[in-house]
């Protein structure tokens, strides 16, 4: 196993990332969620008080309304870069100093790595990429979302028509899940780590 290499596992909305890393899991790798840090910084006081001062109209009864903020800043691009600007650089610096702690290859799952501008943090990205039909249906069944706001969510990601022009490995995910173990054995053994 190639030793502290930090590799970024990105995609838009329903391209299948969290399929890729709960595999990579299952054969023993380190797998870092941006996911699960900023569900940690919701947690924290001093995060959701910066929220709240910068989205004092997604307040209900004084307390920061998630679903509210979600709707405004999806609807909104002016909000969501107020957001990102907010919760990008706290979410990268959690993420680096977990990647730091960790001994070997380390993969982190990085939903708007692209659009954060944080591929340098990485020796290599791999890029899922799935046919827009298969990643709203996806995203219909795991979260009740529905269509419409799937494809709003969507269209505010990085294009992943343009993912060739990114220095990253595309993991083409148009099969069951067994294609996508294949291919994520394939991606790994291209990057020299199994």
């Amino acid at each position: 196993m190639m030793q502290n290499k930090k590799i970024a596992v990105t995609g838009g909305l329903g391209s299948g990332k969290s399929a890729f890393c709960d595999l990579l899991r299952a054969w023993g790798y380190h797998v870092l969620s941006c996911d699960d840090i900023s569900r940690a910084l919701w947690k924290e006081d001093a995060y959701r008080a910066l929220l709240s001062a910068a989205f004092p109209d997604c307040l209900s009864d004084g307390t920061l309304d998630k679903k509210k903020l979600s709707r405004k800043v999806f609807s909104d691009t002016k909000a969501l870069q107020t957001l990102n600007e907010i919760a990008h650089p706290r979410i990268m610096g959690r993420l680096s100093e977990q990647m730091d702690a960790c001994k070997g290859a380390v993969f982190a799952e990085v939903p708007l790595l692209f659009e954060s501008g944080s591929e340098g943090m990485f020796d290599a990205v791999i890029a899922l990429r799935r046919a827009q039909g298969a990643r709203i249906d996806a995203v219909r069944q795991r979260d009740g979302m529905k269509a419409e706001e799937a494809l709003a969510r969507m269209q505010n990601q990085f294009d992943p028509s343009r993912l060739e022009e990114k220095n990253c490995l595309i993991v083409e995910n148009d099969g069951d899940m067994d294609a996508l173990a294949q291919q994520a054995k394939n991606a790994l053994r291209m990057l020299g780590i199994r």
